[in-house]
C-alpha cells in the first residue's frame, strides 16, 4: 500500500507525520518557490488559460521543450513535474516554480534562473511577459482570467466567505518562498518561532506589490494587506507558537479545527462544506474515511505566516526582480541552519510579542522598511538580521554544511538597505516620475 493511502486511527497518526519528517543535519536542504504574474507585453493585459496564446498553449510548449511531465485535469494541462521540481498554476494564471530541495544556495539560483530563462524565451514567442511584481498592477479582480483547476473552483466558492479580499489573493497576487528541514519537535519549536519573529523584517526588505488597479495603491505591500482579509481560520501569524507547549501537538489540534476546503477521491473533488478534519476523523465525509494524503493535503490549504508541513514553509515576501530572488533562500538558510544564528535572532527581536508583530506586519505593508517594530525601526532592525544572517552562512561553510562561501548572495539586500527603502517604494517613485504612469514602461522595467 502507498504510505499515502494509509487510513488515519487517530491523532498519533498526524503526530507520526511531522515526526518521521525529521531530517538529520547533514541532510538539510532548502527549497524555494516562485510566483510570477503574466501580461501580455504590448497590452497588459492577463493572459488567459485558453487559445493558441494562452497560459495551457505555453504549458504544452514548456513540455515538449524540456521534456517535463505533463500533469492533467479534465483533459486539460494543469502543471509539469521533473526531478522533484514542478511549474504549477496558480488560480489566476501565476505560474509557480516549486524547486527541488536543494543543499547549495548556488544550486537554488541556477535552478530559478534557468527556468525563469526558459519560461521568458518560450514567452516571448507567446507575447507574454513575467513580472517581478507581487501583485498584478493593472486589473481588478473581475477583470483576472480563471484558470481551470477543480481545487480553485471550490476556494473561489468557499473563500468569499471568509474575506473580502480572498480572490485577489487567489488571483493578483504573487510571492517567494523558501522551504526548510527541521532534525526534531525541538529544532521545529526553535524555527518556526524565529521565522514568525523575524516575517515583518523579510517582508520589509521583500515588499514589492505598491502598484495595483492602474495605480498607487496607497501600501508598500499590498499583498499582505489582501493576505489579512482572506480567512482568519487558516492565515495569519498564529501566535500560540510562542506559547509554552508550543510542539507538534498543538499545531495538530489548530489543523483538526480548520475548516476542509475539499477531499479527493480519485479525479474528483469533492467541498467541505464546512466540515472540520476534527469531524471528518470522527464521524466520517459523504461516507469516507479520512487517509493519510488527506492530512497531507489539508496541510497545504493552510496559510499561516509560517507553515509547518514536512517542512517549515516561510511565507512572508512578495515576488521580487530577479537580482533578489535568490537572496531570499540563503537570509533564511543563514538564520535557520545555524544554531548561533538562532540565538541571535532570539536576542535581537525576542522580547517582541505576537501582538507587536501582527503591529509591525501591518506597518510593513504600509510603509515597508520605514516601518517601527516594537518601537525600532525595520530599517535597523533589517541591517542586524542580514549580518545575523551572513555570520550564520558563515560558520555554516566552515563546519563543512556548505561547499562554498554563501555570503554574496546576501549583497543585494546590503544594496537594498543602503537605498533605506523597499522595492516597492522604488517602483511607486519611477510610477509616478520616470515612467509617468506608463503601463508599457513598468513591463519594460519589472518583466524577467
Amino acid at each position: 500500500m502507498n504510505p499515502q493511502d494509509q487510513p488515519i486511527e487517530g491523532v498519533a497518526d498526524l503526530l507520526r507525520y511531522f515526526g518521521r519528517a525529521e531530517t538529520r543535519r547533514a541532510d538539510w536542504a532548502v527549497g524555494t518557490e516562485h510566483e510570477k504574474v503574466g501580461v501580455y507585453a504590448d497590452t497588459g493585459d492577463r493572459v488567459p488559460y485558453e487559445g493558441p496564446y494562452g497560459i495551457g498553449a505555453l504549458l504544452e510548449k514548456i513540455a515538449s521543450a524540456i521534456g517535463w511531465e505533463r500533469v492533467e485535469e479534465r483533459g486539460r494541462i494543469i502543471a509539469l513535474s521533473r526531478d522533484g521540481a514542478s511549474i504549477t498554476l496558480e488560480p489566476g494564471g501565476q505560474i509557480e516554480l516549486s524547486g527541488a530541495p536543494l543543499s547549495e544556495n548556488r544550486e537554488t539560483c541556477i535552478e530559478f534562473n534557468t527556468h525563469v530563462d526558459l519560461v521568458k524565451e518560450l514567452s516571448d514567442d507567446f507575447g507574454i511577459a513575467w513580472l517581478g511584481l507581487g501583485i498584478d498592477p493593472f486589473h481588478e479582480v473581475d477583470q483576472i482570467p480563471t484558470m481551470p483547476k477543480g481545487r480553485y473552483d471550490i476556494m473561489r466558492s468557499y473563500l468569499p466567505t471568509r474575506g473580502d479580499l480572498a480572490l485577489d489573493m487567489m488571483h493578483a497576487t504573487a510571492t517567494v518562498q523558501a522551504n526548510f528541514d527541521y532534525a526534531s519537535e525541538e529544532d521545529m519549536i526553535a524555527k518556526m518561532r524565529a521565522a514568525l519573529l523575524v516575517t515583518p523584517v523579510i517582508s520589509a526588505l521583500f515588499a514589492n506589490s505598491s502598484i495595483s488597479g492602474g495605480k498607487e495603491n496607497g501600501y508598500v505591500s499590498k499583498r499582505l494587506i489582501i493576505w489579512r482579509d482572506t480567512d482568519p481560520d487558516r492565515c495569519g501569524l498564529i501566535p500560540f507558537v510562542f506559547d509554552p507547549d508550543f510542539g507538534y501537538a498543538r499545531y495538530v489540534e489548530w489543523a483538526l479545527d480548520v475548516p476542509l476546503f475539499f477531499v479527493i477521491r480519485g479525479d474528483t473533488y469533492h467541498a467541505g462544506d464546512g466540515t472540520t478534519f476534527r469531524q471528518f476523523m470522527s464521524s466520517g465525509f459523504m461516507g469516507l474515511r479520512p487517509l493519510l494524503r488527506d492530512w497531507d493535503m489539508h496541510l497545504t490549504t493552510l496559510f499561516p505566516d509560517v507553515r509547518l508541513k514536512k517542512i517549515i514553509e516561510v511565507r512572508g515576501a512578495d515576488t521580487v526582480p530577479r537580482e533578489l530572488i535568490c537572496a531570499l533562500p540563503a537570509v533564511w538558510k543563514g538564520i535557520l541552519y545555524d544554531v548561533d544564528a538562532l540565538a541571535a535572532t532570539r536576542e535581537l527581536l525576542g522580547d517582541s510579542t505576537p501582538e507587536q508583530i501582527d503591529l509591525a506586519q501591518l506597518d510593513v505593508a504600509k510603509r515597508g522598511l520605514r516601518a517601527e517594530m516594537s518601537g525600532r525601526k525595520v530599517l535597523d532592525l533589517a541591517r542586524a538580521l542580514v549580518t545575523i544572517s551572513s555570520d550564520g552562512l558563515a560558520r555554516i561553510a566552515d563546519a563543512g554544511f556548505s561547499d562554498s562561501d554563501e555570503r554574496s548572495f546576501l549583497d543585494p539586500l546590503h544594496e537594498q538597505i543602503a537605498k533605506g527603502k523597499s522595492p516597492g517604494e522604488e517602483i511607486a517613485d519611477s510610477w509616478r516620475g520616470e515612467w509617468g504612469r506608463n503601463r508599457q514602461r513598468l513591463i519594460e522595467a519589472t518583466r524577467y
